[in-house]
């Protein structure tokens, strides 16, 4: 009885440990994801090669202009890890190493908090101007704009991205060719912590941008009281709601879905799969830059 007690858990750990390093995701869900970083990468590099062209030719030291150049190096940096989850989505094994997997896995992550943390920078900076507070938001020489940048990078370098690489696959036991599979750290009451008050941070930033935009183009309406369509400052504002469409529409979903997903972790592979498809629409704010060049913002 005690041998085949003994057999009977060494099975059962082994079956565990096998389902836990295999490739979860079903057939529809694994192309919904090779489809949407297909896409994003395609129109993200397009986009983006196709933006700093349209840099190169200006000079002007405004925020937005150091912000969008921001922009399109973070998707950069994200384009370039999306053909190695691509590889990994096809082939359904991961043959990197482990610690290249928790590069390419951080990189989503920073990449989503940056973009957005760029387009706030953005709309606050034309807010500044459209209230009158500031004539023009710019800095006053070339080296204040590359000091404002690199503070933001040397940040995510020295304190974001150690901590996410020391953190991740670090409370689990994790495959080496499987991906993208770090959901045993939610289960820690900090990283839960921590992902609540990203959600709520997140959700009610979103919402007073909207609320402040539409409060924009209400006021902007009544001042033209006619023919809004042909007036460039109401054009303006719509333009705006490019950004905060993105954030609705990439960003949001996934942090509402994430409130979820933290509680109930342990119930199903399945929610683990639709965690990844939420994750995914993140991606598809590449698309951002390709959508400014054909609205001419």
């Amino acid at each position: 009885n005690m041998y085949k007690e003994d057999f009977r858990s060494m099975t059962e750990e082994s079956r565990n440990s096998s389902d836990f390093s295999a490739f979860t995701h079903s057939n529809t869900t694994n192309a919904i994801l090779i489809t949407a970083y297909s896409v994003a990468f395609a129109g993200g590099g397009i986009g983006s090669i196709t933006m700093s062209f349209v840099l190169v030719n200006m000079n002007t030291l405004s925020v937005t202009t150091t912000a969008i150049i921001n922009l399109v190096v973070v998707h950069s940096l994200l384009l370039f890890t999306v053909p190695f989850r691509l590889h990994y989505y096809v082939n359904k094994k991961w043959v990197f190493k482990m610690a290249f997997c928790k590069i390419v896995s951080a990189m989503l992550h920073i990449h989503m908090y940056l973009t957005f943390l760029f387009y706030v920078i953005t709309l606050v900076s034309r807010w500044l101007i459209f209230f009158q507070w500031k004539d023009k938001v710019e800095f006053y020489r070339k080296l204040h704009a590359i000091a404002a940048s690199a503070a933001v990078w040397v940040f995510v370098m020295v304190f974001v991205v150690p901590v996410l690489f020391l953190e991740y696959g670090r409370f689990g036991s994790y495959s080496d060719t499987t991906c993208f599979k770090f959901q045993n750290e939610l289960q820690l009451e900090s990283v839960k912590a921590l992902n609540y008050a990203i959600i709520v941070a997140v959700a009610c930033i979103t919402c007073v941008l909207l609320g402040l935009q539409i409060f924009i183009l209400v006021k902007v309406a009544r001042k033209l009281s006619t023919s809004l369509c042909s007036h460039q400052e109401f054009l303006a504002q719509v333009k705006n709601l490019i950004f905060i469409c993105v954030i609705i529409i990439c960003f949001l979903p996934y942090h509402l879905f994430r409130a979820y997903y933290i509680q109930h972790v342990k119930d199903s592979n399945y929610l683990e799969s639709y965690n990844e498809v939420f994750l995914s629409l993140t991606a598809l704010s590449c698309l951002d830059l390709l959508s400014f060049m054909l609205s001419g913002s």
